[in-house]
């Protein structure tokens, strides 16, 4: 479903967007006994009709790189405890750039005039929205949250031949005013003694999983449990790390939204082929075993 909806909305963008039974088209079935198999999707779209004139932007000559304005400058003060997740972040805008431009090489030549846009452009601008988003949340949970023009620091261009490409985003962000002023007195929960581990609710209470659910409901309970190892290790990782809220701002805040949108998930993957369970985000807070 989710590939179906990307690739109307990628039509959508330069053309009428297609009308399609999405569920219809996304709802396999089985060859019995392994015997017929059907096609594989041809993976060569032919071009529109009378749309083909015209290069597309480094087709010829050198790759074009991509050309994205720097995100760090414009965040402003960055509270302690979300320095982490904002690193990691700015590190993530710079390797989404990398793969934009390893497309660049790889495709030279591939579809019509609009294909880099279409096809690179347009999803790493998706991608930098959301990146740009999450750091704007996380300064937002300690101070006042930046005013960003997302679209505009998303919206990438083009180097000609492979020129004069933006320089990387700084990904180590100095201390803001307020630095370490974390809510709450003393240290950090993980400052001292033993190392914590996250305490998540089990997820109870689900009806009858229907069959066709049944692997996605399962892949993302076990995706649960990843969440989990993953906070733990990183929880162990930052020791001594960030102001007294650290754990609860950088840790267990994110997983929490990382939960609910897995929760999410299992709800839809149940309701579409059985009354959708509701209220499963009650199982996306956790809390720390000392």
């Amino acid at each position: 479903v989710a590939t179906i909806n990307r690739m109307a909305t990628a039509i959508g963008r330069n053309a009428a967007k297609p009308v399609l039974d999405v569920d219809g088209l996304a709802t396999c079935s089985l060859n019995e006994d392994g015997g017929g198999a059907a096609a594989p999707e041809p993976t060569e779209v032919p071009p529109a009709g009378g749309d083909d004139s015209g290069a597309d932007g480094g087709a010829a000559g050198g790759a074009p790189t991509v050309n994205c304005p720097e995100v760090a400058g414009e965040l402003g003060a960055v509270p302690a405890q979300a320095r982490a997740e904002i690193e990691r972040n700015l590190a993530l805008l710079n390797t989404q750039i990398a793969e934009a431009n390893k497309r660049l090489i790889s495709s030279q030549g591939e579809g019509g005039p609009a294909f880099i846009q279409n096809a690179i452009l347009g999803p790493l601008a998706d991608k930098r929205v959301a990146t740009i988003n999450r750091m704007a949340t996380a300064i937002g949970r300690n101070a006042a949250k930046p005013v960003l023009d997302v679209d505009g620091l998303a919206t990438c261009s083009l180097n000609e031949n492979g020129g004069g490409e933006a320089a990387p985003e700084p990904t180590e962000v100095p201390a803001g005013n307020g630095a370490g002023n974390g809510n709450g007195a003393g240290g950090d929960d993980a400052a001292a003694g033993a190392t914590p581990t996250v305490d998540c609710p089990d997820v109870t209470g689900l009806p009858a999983v229907p069959a066709q659910a049944a692997a996605e409901v399962t892949r993302n309970l076990e995706l649960l449990d990843t969440q989990i190892a993953e906070a733990n290790a990183r929880i162990a990782s930052s020791v001594g790390q960030g102001g007294p809220a650290f754990i609860q701002n950088a840790i267990l805040g994110p997983l929490a939204d990382k939960r609910t949108a897995t929760l999410n998930r299992i709800e839809t993957a149940i309701g579409r082929n059985a009354p959708k369970p509701e209220g499963l985000e009650k199982f996306a807070t956790c809390s720390l075993n000392e």
